[in-house]
């Protein structure tokens, strides 16, 4: 409950009756001759005085509480990390000149063929680089990826790698239309993320929904966006990634089942290339769900 403040001057001009009222209202009992009003006018100004000095020192306190939980902040926030790209299929990634992990591609597994390595050993596996990246970001920054205790010398140090500094992008419905000096990494995370909101998997050679279907391809270059659908030789420019992941929600994939159906019944060296992939893939999905459900 807030009370007024009252100056000693106005206090003064009250009679007796007003001033224990005022007094009873703040929960003041004053010392001394009850019958003076003087008594109670310096009982009400020291209470105010000491209210006021404790709001004061809870300020002060806040104030310094949030200024040492900014600092500690800052002092644990970990250092943006640095990717040093060995080849297509090798990364690393160091925070200031220590190594953090590293991202190599496993030509022989199947489906997930992303490997991040931490001390030469497997810590996480995926599809795509994306998906490596995102892992080693995300536990980082929270603390939980396991610590490198050798540090692999000379890679970072070599001339002409393409070194990279990461920092948090904004992987959004807005994401800007990439420059001609765009890493591949940059245009993989926006595609990523824009497929993520319609449950899409992108795979190496395309977008598929949750049924396993593919939809098509995106892609950007030269900083201009552009998406392949399904079946499709042409590649049709778009505004944004949003536009051009939004576009492959719209492919009709009603006959994709009969389109299986049809191919599995052809001779192999009948079919093209593009059509040996949809038939690998779905084959592939077959698979992985019988060997979930058993």
């Amino acid at each position: 409950m807030t009370h007024p403040t009252y100056t000693q001057q106005a206090l003064c001009r009250y009679n007796l009756p007003r001033l224990k009222r005022i007094a009873a209202e703040l929960g003041v009992t004053p010392t001394g001759d009850k019958r003076a009003a003087d008594t109670w006018v310096n009982a009400i100004i020291t209470h105010q005085s000491t209210q006021l000095q404790k709001v004061d020192n809870q300020a002060a306190a806040q104030a310094e509480l949030d200024n040492y939980i900014a600092t500690q902040a800052q002092a644990i926030a970990p250092e943006p990390l640095t990717i040093v790209e060995i080849s297509f299929g090798d990364h690393e990634y160091y925070a200031d000149d220590k190594l953090v992990a590293s991202i190599s591609h496993d030509d022989n597994h199947l489906t997930q063929r992303w490997v991040v390595m931490v001390n030469d050993k497997e810590v996480f596996r995926a599809n795509t680089l994306m998906r490596c990246d995102r892992f080693i970001c995300t536990h980082y920054k929270d603390g939980t990826l396991p610590v490198q205790e050798a540090e692999v010398q000379g890679s970072r140090g070599a001339e002409g790698k393409n070194l990279q500094q990461l920092s948090p992008l904004p992987l959004c419905a807005s994401a800007p239309m990439p420059s001609s000096s765009t890493t591949e990494n940059q245009i993989m995370a926006h595609i990523f993320n824009e497929c993520e909101k319609y449950g899409f998997e992108v795979l190496d050679d395309g977008i598929y929904n949750n049924k396993g279907v593919k939809l098509g391809q995106v892609g950007c270059t030269n900083g201009n966006w552009w998406v392949k659908r399904r079946y499709s030789v042409q590649q049709q420019y778009s505004n944004s990634v949003l536009d051009a992941v939004r576009s492959l929600s719209m492919v009709d994939t009603s006959l994709a089942e009969p389109v299986h159906k049809y191919l599995q019944h052809r001779p192999l060296e009948q079919l093209t290339t593009e059509e040996l992939q949809q038939l690998f893939n779905h084959e592939v999905r077959s698979l992985l769900q019988e060997l979930v459900t058993v």
